[in-house]
């Protein structure tokens, strides 16, 4: 198993069971959170010292003031993948936020939202469940649903 990297932004009950199952499944798993009261690791994404190439970053809230300077700044650095919690029936707050400051489209465009595998999930630790299941899918090659490939 590789050494993966995730980045839990924003300090919540999701992000608290992020770190505890990521690192069973083979990930380092930073908790970021802009507000240093929060009780994360770091408070910004110029702390995280590793290469985020080949990080999966995952926005565990989607109502947070900062969620669109936070965005700006994951999508500042080169990641794997980027990834914004929410209801799938509405558009995300992330797309008004990154547009208020000038993020262009096609960065915009990187923001993956829906995220995780359709489980219905709603308490912290199915959304984690759902969350990670989808990102071992995703860099594994696979879609994630009951259809297996060869």
């Amino acid at each position: 198993m590789t050494d993966r990297l995730l980045v839990a932004v924003f300090a919540s009950p999701v992000s608290e069971v992020l770190a505890r199952w990521g690192t069973e499944l083979g990930f380092r798993v930073h908790v970021l959170d802009p507000d240093p009261s929060r009780g994360a690791q770091i408070t910004g994404f110029a702390q995280v010292e590793d290469d985020l190439a080949d990080a999966d970053v995952v926005i565990t809230a989607h109502h947070r003031d900062e969620l669109g300077e936070v965005l700006r700044d994951a999508l500042a650095r080169p990641t794997r993948w980027i990834g914004v919690m929410g209801n799938p029936r509405h558009e995300g707050p992330h797309v008004a936020a990154l547009t208020a400051l000038g993020v262009p489209a096609e960065q915009i465009a990187r923001v993956h939202r829906p995220i995780g595998l359709d489980i219905g999930s709603k308490q912290p630790a199915e959304i984690a469940l759902s969350t990670l299941a989808g990102l071992l899918a995703d860099r594994n090659g696979r879609s994630g649903g009951f259809a297996h490939g060869g």
